[in-house]
């Protein structure tokens, strides 16, 4: 025996692939300029694109674009195993929707005050009233498949995302919800208290950064 071990977690996920025509064809109608037809005179600081490892092109708001198919994923109208990695140093981005990639689930996190749902900025898109229905589905399950909520619901709704290495690194992820809320207090100018209980079984948190710009990401269960 050689000795190494290799270990996947419970919720771990191998990509199966999906084809990148459809994903090339929605960059081009929001403003992508394909390669063939860049003037790196004109556009000097435009940001490439890469999809599966190819140069498809170039976009010269690469912010907007970011922010526009990284919402139509979360909306399922992408399959959810795309990675979008955004590179600003190297002003990159790149897609990947090839096979093979290990990916794991995440909470995501609320970027921007949404007044519709009501879900805060800098709070869990996994709500109180989403996890009731899961729990009164779980009790009472629909007679209509169709109907039932359960994993890939969590997914459709946008609070859980799949993230594979290359993504995870253009992540910011904090580790329980509970941080998360401790650091919406002190971004809001709260003095929040350590933990000075002397209980030897309590588990021991990293005090959060003020600084942080802004969590992306929640793991499920640290």
């Amino acid at each position: 025996a050689c000795g190494l071990v290799k270990n996947l977690s419970l919720m771990c996920y191998v990509s199966v692939g999906s084809p990148s025509e459809p994903l090339i064809e929605f960059m081009i109608n929001r403003g992508m300029e394909v390669v063939e037809e860049y003037e790196p005179l004109r556009y000097p600081h435009a940001t490439k694109i890469f999809v599966n490892g190819v140069w498809c092109g170039v976009h010269s708001d690469p912010k907007h674009l970011v922010s526009q198919v990284l919402d139509t994923r979360r909306k399922s109208y992408l399959q959810y195993e795309v990675s979008l990695v955004r590179d600003i140093r190297d002003r990159e981005f790149k897609v990947f929707s090839d096979a093979g990639r290990v990916m794991r689930p995440v909470f995501t996190v609320q970027q921007e005050d949404d007044h519709e749902s009501g879900i805060a900025k800098g709070a869990l898109v996994l709500t109180k009233d989403l996890v009731n229905k899961l729990a009164k589905e779980q009790a009472e399950p629909p007679e209509d498949p169709s109907m039932k909520i359960g994993w890939e619901g969590l997914i459709r709704a946008g609070t859980i995302e799949y993230l594979d290495a290359e993504e995870e690194e253009t992540a910011m992820i904090c580790m329980t919800p509970e941080d998360l809320d401790l650091y919406r207090m002190q971004k809001a100018g709260y003095v929040v208290d350590d933990d000075n209980t002397d209980d030897p079984n309590r588990r021991l948190k990293t005090k959060t950064n003020p600084t942080t710009h802004m969590y992306t990401h929640c793991e499920i269960h640290p």
